[in-house]
C-alpha cells in the first residue's frame, strides 16, 4: 500500500496562541471527514508536504501545524514560552477554533512524545492514536543518540557532530550545544546547528538518504530544528518525573491506539517503544523488520497508511 497522491490544503491559517507566538495550520482532504491532527518531530521539524500524503483525503479531515518556533509559525527559532505544556495547549487551541470535538492523533519521533503529552492531558478529546518511533525524552534516550550509543554504529558522522565542540567540553554534549545554539554570535548558532541536526539526518534511514542529510543541513531548517530540540533536552521536556508519559498511561489506555516501530531505528532505539508496549499492552504494536526511524521508509510507510486506513473506518 502506498502513500496516496499529493494535495493542496483547502484552507491555510494563522492562529495567535499567545502575545509572542502565531501558529501556521493547514486543513487538507475532506472538510467533512473524520478529524486527523499530525503531529511532526523535532521538535522544531516544521511540517512537509509529504505529511498529508499518508492519510486517504476522502475520508479525512486532515490538520497539520508548525509548531511554535518553526515552519512558518512565528516568531521563528524562538525559545521562549517555548515548552511541552505550551505546545499541548496550542493543540486544544487549534482544535477549538477549528470547531473540532474529538480527533485522531498521529506523531512520530518527538511527535509521539507530544501526542501522548496531549492524550494524557485531555483524553476525551482523542478518538485514537497512531504513533511511530517512539520517543519519550527521558535521560537515557538522549544519552544513546547525543553523548554514546549510536556514535558506536555511525563513527564516520559522529565526528561531524563533534567537530563544534572543544575537546575539553565533549563530557557534556548536550550542555556544549546548548551553549552554541543560543550564542548572540550567528556564525557560532549556525555551525552547531547544521551540525547537530546533520547528526539526526544521518542516522535516521536504514539506508544513509542523501536528499534528507541535505534537507537537515540547510541553514533555516537546522536552526530552527537545532536550537529547538536542545532547548527541549536541556529542560527535559518539562517532564515530572522524567518517566512521566509511561506513569500516566492508565489515563489513555481505553483509546484506541497503534504503535510502529523500524527495528532498526538507531535515533530512538526499540527499547523505548517496547517499554511503552509493555505499559500499554492494549495498544496495536507493529515492528517493522527492515526500517529505521524515518517514517518515509518503505516498511514504515505502508504500515502507517494501513493504519491510517483502519483507523478510519473506528
Amino acid at each position: 500500500m502506498s502513500l496516496f497522491p499529493p494535495i493542496e490544503p483547502y484552507n491555510d491559517l494563522f492562529l495567535e496562541v499567545s502575545d509572542l507566538h502565531t501558529i501556521h495550520v493547514e486543513e487538507a482532504g475532506n472538510p467533512d471527514g473524520k478529524p486527523v491532527v499530525f503531529v511532526h518531530g523535532g521538535p522544531g521539524g516544521g511540517i512537509e508536504t509529504i505529511y498529508r500524503q499518508y492519510f486517504d483525503p476522502e475520508k479525512w479531515r486532515i490538520v497539520l501545524f508548525d509548531q511554535r518556533g518553526c515552519g512558518k509559525s512565528t516568531p521563528f527559532a524562538e525559545l521562549a514560552e517555548n515548552t511541552t505544556w505550551d505546545l499541548v495547549s496550542d493543540m486544544e487551541k487549534i482544535r477549538d477554533f477549528l470547531h473540532i470535538e474529538k480527533w485522531v492523533v498521529f506523531g512520530g519521533s518527538w511527535g509521539s512524545t507530544l501526542s501522548l503529552a496531549y492524550a494524557q492531558s485531555h483524553p476525551g478529546k482523542v478518538k485514537g492514536l497512531i504513533l511511530r518511533g517512539i520517543f519519550l525524552l527521558r535521560h537515557k534516550e538522549i544519552q544513546w543518540f547525543y553523548q554514546e550509543g549510536t556514535s558506536n554504529i555511525y563513527p564516520d558522522a559522529w565526528e561531524n557532530y563533534i567537530k563544534p565542540i572543544d575537546e575539553g567540553e565533549r563530557d557534556d554534549f548536550l550542555s556544549a550545544y546548548y551553549k552554541r545554539l543560543t550564542s548572540k554570535n550567528r556564525d557560532v548558532r549556525l555551525e552547531a546547528a547544521k551540525a547537530w541536526s546533520m547528526w539526526e539526518g544521518s542516522t535516521s534511514k536504514l539506508l544513509q538518504d542523501e536528499k534528507i542529510m541535505q534537507h537537515f543541513g540547510e541553514e533555516d531548517f537546522s536552526e530552527a530544528f537545532a536550537r529547538i530540540e536542545c532547548h527541549y533536552f536541556i529542560h527535559k521536556g518539562w517532564f515530572d518525573p522524567e518517566d512521566q508519559l509511561l506513569q500516566n498511561i492508565s489515563l489513555i489506555r481505553h483509546i484506541p491506539g497503534a504503535i510502529v516501530q523500524g527495528r532498526y531505528d538507531v535515533v530512538c532505539p526499540m527499547i523505548t517503544a517496547w517499554e511503552l508496549h509493555q505499559a500499554w499492552p492494549e495498544a496495536e504494536f507493529h515492528i517493522i523488520k527492515d526500517s529505521g526511524h524515518s517514517m518515509t521508509e518503505p516498511g514504515i510507510a505502508e504500515k502507517l497508511v494501513q493504519l491510517t486506513e483502519h483507523f478510519a473506518d473506528l
